[in-house]
């Protein structure tokens, strides 16, 4: 990293992204006031804040914020569609929907202002990750329901790049996009953007070599090790960014030029990180969950939303200049952590693990069944092309080495199949990692 701990040269789209504590603490008590006064009349809320007697002058500090209800996806499925609207439907300008991946999809609903602030807060991030008005980006998210196309869309026309709306999928056809145009950013998911590296090879040309310099990549978990091989396989900056379309979509939080952590939009956002099970704060620096408040979206406000999704808070200072919390990348969700005899393992611990042994790709797939009356698991793992040997001991030895690893970073014992490169399925949204075959699911 350059001595001034930037790897890029540090911009900020936004001058409340460095407002003062003390400045930014007034004004998310005055907005979340005013966000209690706006859900006052949304069934799901009217009946907890009419039994605890709150109301906007009964919000004093922000610590009140612990006397409002959680809300999560269920209760959101159980007022589907647009039970938690709070403005006539007459004011909407958009509906978009989550993914779906882990059940019935949940709709969204923007105002203008809505719209307008969603492209702020990915313009943020964006700027913050290198991306200049004389660039141009190709977006390569689905534009349908999912919030990620649209959202980026919007952030990037905002800051005045170039847009290439490729959409979602057709892998070839994003290769000659980018060979055509010679766009600098990609945005997709980061599994993505490792399936284009391969489609380039496959096509005769080096993935060093295309115009790419950026990506921003959400949308699924990813680990660091992950961001290597990426910035390694296609020579580019990697900048993380996270937000889930239930809260707005992606814009919550994003990376800095000093990639320290995602810097969260607390002036939109009041994030809460909590112990799962017993719904108490964690410590500073220990993984919970996260919880968020909106406090500027209009259509659909969320109050103390559970996201599922496991990270860390850090409060300490960044160099940037932002005076934000920071989280740090998404570990997995609470919903999709798999207990292996016993022991809590997250997908991307396995990913970790796969990318600390020399040969070996991040496309994985995990197998977990019951044949008896204890879990086993195995792990298929793609292995380089120049790895595979004919010689049977040294691919016993490869397979050892990866079972180790496993077994260092997630405490579990795996059966390790090596396969042979593009043999596991690809996917151009959230990839999956997962086969849970004792209660016949995948995640």
């Amino acid at each position: 990293m350059p001595q001034s701990g930037f790897l890029i040269e540090n911009r900020i789209f936004d001058p409340a992204e460095t407002l003062s504590r003390p400045d930014l603490a007034a004004l998310q008590l005055e907005r979340l006031r005013d966000l209690v006064e706006r859900v006052a009349h949304v069934h799901f809320y009217r009946d907890h804040f009419t039994l605890h007697d709150i109301t906007r002058r009964s919000i004093r500090t922000l610590d009140d914020l612990r006397r409002l209800p959680f809300t999560t996806k269920d209760d959101l499925r159980r007022h589907q569609p647009l039970g938690f609207l709070a403005v006539p439907r007459k004011d909407l300008a958009r509906i978009h929907g989550s993914s779906g991946t882990t059940g019935r999809p949940t709709f969204v609903a923007y105002t203008p202002d809505d719209l307008r602030i969603w492209s702020g807060l990915c313009a943020r991030f964006l700027v913050a990750g290198g991306l200049k008005p004389e660039h141009t980006v190709q977006i390569a998210f689905g534009y349908g329901l999912f919030t990620g196309g649209f959202g980026l869309h919007y952030g990037v026309e905002l800051v005045g790049a170039a847009i290439i709306p490729a959409a979602s999928g057709n892998t070839r056809r994003q290769l000659d996009i980018i060979h055509d145009l010679q766009p600098e950013a990609l945005i997709c998911t980061p599994s993505y953007a490792l399936t284009i590296a391969d489609a380039a090879r496959d096509a005769g040309l080096d993935p060093r070599a295309l115009s790419l310099r950026y990506g921003h990549f959400g949308g699924e978990p990813w680990t660091e090790d992950m961001r290597r091989e990426i910035e390694e396989e296609l020579d580019i900056l990697a900048f993380n960014n996270y937000g889930l379309s239930e809260v707005i979509g992606p814009g919550v939080s994003g990376e800095c030029a000093a990639r320290n952590g995602m810097h969260l939009q607390e002036d939109h956002f009041l994030v809460e990180c909590i112990d799962p099970e017993t719904l108490a704060p964690v410590a500073e620096g220990e993984p919970g969950e996260l919880v968020i408040t909106t406090l500027t979206r209009q259509a659909m406000p969320m109050i103390r939303y559970r996201t599922r999704d496991i990270a860390r808070i850090y409060r300490a200072p960044c160099p940037c200049g932002r005076n934000t919390l920071r989280m740090s990348r998404v570990a997995g969700r609470s919903d999709d952590m798999l207990i292996i005899r016993g022991v809590n393992v997250f997908p991307s611990q396995i990913e970790e693990a796969l990318l600390r042994v020399d040969g070996t790709t991040p496309h994985y797939l995990i197998e977990v069944s019951r044949p008896g009356t204890l879990d086993q698991v195995t792990v298929k793992v793609e292995i380089r092309r120049e790895s595979f040997s004919d010689r049977m001991d040294r691919m016993q030895a490869l397979r050892e080495r990866i079972a180790r690893e496993i077994h260092t970073v997630a405490g579990i014992r795996a059966e390790v199949e090596l396969v042979e490169p593009r043999s596991i399925e690809r996917f151009a949204g959230k990839a999956k990692r997962v086969m849970d075959k004792r209660g016949l699911t995948e995640t």
